[in-house]
């Protein structure tokens, strides 16, 4: 029944949590340069722009063609695909997982931290991200209810030792920390000690970790990026999730796992069985084929992004903006040059749109600590990364 005094709108409780958009502001601006006849490029959102490799393809076809699979399937995932990802867990990384009990697929990775933190965080818990951080890493929480307590991800500082006094000068102590290495905007790269010491931080605390493996495959310049399962005692305190979407070019189809500590799979499992009926079979059936069949294209595509990335800051180098290569993701997180700093993340974002030509996130989008600089996303092929360089270069000579 409506309050009294109340419009429709101001008693969603949740919904008034969640800031505007910022994002948004970005692409009305793009959307009406395009409507102009203008040429963005844009280089915003991490929306992959090549195609799936075709033999996921030919096997999501032949799938499709069969009527047994477009019946419900199980929201936890089919049984092969479980295996799937932990078999390749253990290719990958020599990490042993129960496909029963320590893997659950969810609907992209998205989907299933949203979802684990509904079944997970109660009003009033404190859980610790990055900052800048993914949006739905804090967002999630705070739609469930909790809390959250943001640690500054920066270069000059060691992000576990400010982790360690974010937890000791936080009342109630936190329950759970949400992480993602390689990360996204950031593109900051951890080593596996990093995970031992998160691993055995969280033991002696009592506290979840949850780590968000998006970028697993994306490294380069012979990175190689861990996973947190592979530390020491990693399922006794947390779980980890991987997607299809950057390794294999499968944004669209939506295919995530979460993997690790039989509790919180459990939990993301009951919670998953009352609001969704998982993923289209035949969708399934061929991310089976991703993880099992060939795996150069996951090589080619990591290749075509560190070649994209070196165009792109190379360009950018000689517009007389020196930005540092990331060694992995499919981003570069650069610093606003000094000049332009005074703006602020929107309003330089702005004038890249005009001057330039060219769309990028601001900062801003990802937390208050990343106001100074701008994300672009490696999403056009290397002709259109060099124009964009060029546009920008004109873009800065107007300060």
């Amino acid at each position: 029944m409506k309050k009294k005094g109340l419009t429709m709108s101001e008693q969603f409780g949740r919904i008034k949590r969640l800031p505007p958009y910022v994002f948004a502001i970005v692409n009305s601006m793009k959307i009406d340069a395009r409507r102009r006849g203008e040429d963005i490029i844009d280089l915003g959102m991490g929306n992959p722009d090549q195609g799936t490799p075709q033999h996921i393809v030919d096997k999501l076809i032949e799938a499709a063609q069969n009527p047994k699979n477009h019946r419900y399937s199980a929201s936890k995932g089919i049984t092969k695909l479980r295996s799937a990802v932990c078999d390749w867990y253990k290719r990958r990384y020599d990490v042993d997982l129960d496909p029963e009990t320590e893997a659950v697929v969810t609907i992209g990775s998205k989907e299933g931290l949203s979802h684990l933190a509904l079944a997970t965080i109660e009003p009033g818990d404190v859980v610790l991200t990055t900052a800048p951080a993914y949006p739905i890493h804090p967002y999630a929480v705070i739609i469930a209810g909790g809390e959250v307590r943001s640690i500054p991800l920066r270069k000059d500082s060691d992000f576990f030792v400010d982790m360690q006094e974010a937890y000791k000068n936080t009342w109630p102590r936190p329950k759970m920390l949400i992480i993602n290495f390689p990360n996204n905007p950031t593109t900051a790269v951890v080593d596996i000690e990093f995970f031992q010491k998160i691993t055995d931080f969280a033991r002696e605390n009592n506290i979840i970790v949850v780590h968000d493996l998006a970028y697993a495959d994306l490294n380069f310049d012979g990175y190689r990026a861990p996973s947190f399962l592979q530390a020491r005692g990693a399922k006794d305190v947390g779980v980890e999730f991987y997607s299809l979407t950057k390794s294999y070019n499968m944004a669209g189809w939506r295919v995530g796992f979460c993997c690790g500590n039989k509790e919180v799979v459990a939990a993301l499992i009951k919670i998953k069985s009352y609001l969704d009926y998982g993923m289209f079979q035949p969708i399934q059936i061929a991310s089976i084929i991703a993880l099992n069949g060939p795996q150069e294209c996951v090589k080619e595509i990591s290749d075509m992004y560190q070649s994209r990335r070196d165009v792109l800051i190379d360009g950018l180098s000689k517009a007389g903006w020196a930005i540092e290569k990331p060694k992995a993701t499919m981003f570069v997180w650069a610093e606003i040059p000094e000049p332009f700093k005074k703006m602020g993340s929107i309003e330089f974002a702005k004038h890249l749109i005009k001057e330039a030509g060219v769309a990028v996130s601001p900062g801003i989008g990802f937390g208050e600590y990343g106001d100074g600089h701008v994300r672009f996303a490696l999403i056009e092929n290397e002709h259109r990364l060099r124009q964009a360089a060029k546009g920008i270069k004109q873009a800065l000579s107007k300060a």
